[in-house]
């Protein structure tokens, strides 16, 4: 890593930097939720199936939470500024494409390029501002505000996404990622400075890629089992492919390079392996909700695309709060607890969701379920993200928070291929064979949705017996200095 300021002293620009890079923070998470409410309308206008529309969202967390490590490595090597410029141009190249797309295979393979590029940005960005501020006050506060704006893209994305789509069209919400990523490029050299890691290693594209396409393998395989059979030797033979290329990955990665992009040895840190096998269950049941929960409130009560986007207002607003509330409280008792309390309240606000019904409303099915959600994904993200980096090295911190961010992004992505194929699956079993009839679709959806946040409340669960048994206690004196100065 290089030095936080310059030899000269801090660097003077460096909190219209810290714009630069919010902004493009802001813009990549904000990406991963604002298709959502837009997703019905993709579907209509480029014939989605039920089962392949759930692509527009993987086809993005896969390539971000694949690349994501092999980003980071390339910012250090290569230059980070240069690296989150080339990044920018990429996201935003990918996004214009993608909102002129006639065909869902073109929007699938627009959102991957989109999620590549995301991968650059994010880790270079965040290196940036590490490397930017002065240990100590000015970085916490730096980095407060990058968490902020970072935590508001998620909550801004899908009413951005329902108002864009409501006034000027799906292809709005990819369309406005342009003028955004090309005023960061053009800017970032006049305000943000070149900056290199120390230590010269080399790219581990082979591990990347082996991990990225075993991953993208088993998701399809998941998708497709519906149609295909779960017996079929198409299934077996994807899911066995997908283990082959995964086993690759891992002996690429602990035999074959001198740098790996993931390299095994930091899992033997327990708060590393346990924070990233629990964010893996939170993701997998929390990103799906966002997309049944588009669905039910556009497909099933008849929301427009805008009412939907305003109807997450409440669930954003908690968000913020319980995220606020959790970096205090654990400077008081710990992550431990305080993650424990997050996924009890996830798998309480999913099971409340099974209670959702055909001729249900906002007020009585949605409102309450995604108020407890939502308390329960900020009191989860803080301490996770906190325990994930709590007693690692310097040189490992990178290493870590990158972990756990894909670990996030991957389990979003196969939790969405599991949940959306029970859901299709018991779709298609009540409405049976032959042309469906229309009366009984919204009952057929809303028995689907049901089932999969039933499974997405078993995955909270077992997170929350993880947590229990795997997470250590870790104490004031072992908190990050970021989180203990800020008490």
């Amino acid at each position: 890593m290089s030095t936080s300021a310059s030899p000269t002293g801090p660097d003077p620009l460096r909190w219209k930097a810290l714009v630069v890079l919010a902004v493009a923070q802001f813009m990549v998470v904000l990406d991963a939720s604002i298709v959502n409410v837009a997703l019905p309308s993709i579907q209509r206008d480029l014939d989605f199936t039920d089962e392949s529309l759930q692509w527009v969202v993987n086809a993005y967390t896969l390539a971000f939470g694949g690349f994501l490590l092999l980003g980071g490595r390339a910012a250090d090597l290569f230059g980070r500024r240069r690296v989150f410029i080339i990044g920018l141009g990429l996201f935003s190249v990918a996004s214009l494409v993608g909102g002129f797309a006639t065909t869902s295979e073109w929007l699938i393979l627009a959102r991957g390029v989109q999620g590549l590029g995301a991968a650059i940005v994010a880790p270079a960005a965040l290196s940036i501002v590490t490397t930017t501020f002065t240990e100590g006050a000015e970085r916490n506060k730096a980095l407060g505000i990058w968490g902020a704006l970072a935590g508001a893209g998620g909550a801004v994305g899908v009413l951005l996404g329902g108002m864009l789509t409501e006034w000027a069209g799906w292809e709005w919400v990819l369309f406005v990622n342009v003028p955004i990523g090309v005023a960061a490029a053009v800017i970032a050299p006049r305000f943000v400075r070149e900056s290199h890691g120390h230590e010269k290693t080399s790219m581990d594209i082979a591990g990347a890629t082996l991990v990225t396409a075993g991953l993208v393998v088993l998701v399809y395989a998941l998708v497709d089992a519906e149609s295909a059979g779960w017996g079929s030797t198409q299934t077996i033979g994807l899911i066995a492919l997908s283990i082959v290329l995964l086993l690759g990955f891992l002996w690429v990665e602990g035999k074959l390079v001198k740098h790996p992009v993931m390299p095994l040895g930091i899992f033997r840190n327990r708060n590393v392996a346990s924070a990233d096998s629990v964010a893996l269950l939170v993701g997998a049941s929390l990103f799906s909700m966002f997309f049944f929960i588009s669905l039910y409130l556009q497909q099933v009560l008849g929301f427009s695309a805008l009412d939907a986007g305003l109807a997450y207002l409440p669930l954003a607003f908690t968000i913020i709060v319980s995220a606020g509330m959790a970096s205090q409280l654990v400077t008081r008792v710990g992550p431990k607890p305080i993650l424990v309390l997050g996924l009890v309240l996830t798998a309480i606000g999913l099971l409340l969701f099974t209670q959702i019904s055909p001729d249900g409303s906002f007020l009585g099915d949605v409102l309450v379920p995604s108020i407890v959600v939502a308390a329960g994904l900020g009191f989860s993200f803080v301490p996770l993200t906190i325990t994930a980096v709590a007693g690692v090295t310097h040189n490992e911190a990178g290493l870590a928070s990158g972990l756990i961010n894909t670990a996030q992004q991957v389990g979003g992505a196969l939790g969405l291929a599991i949940l959306s194929s029970i859901a299709n699956s018991r779709i298609s079993h009540v409405l049976g064979d032959g042309p469906p009839d229309p009366s009984a679709v919204p009952k057929a959806m809303t028995e689907g949705f049901q089932l999969a946040f039933a499974v997405g409340a078993g995955f909270a669960l077992i997170g929350v017996v993880i947590a229990l048994i795997a997470v250590p206690r870790i104490s004031r004196d072992e908190l990050p200095q970021e989180v203990a100065v800020g008490a």
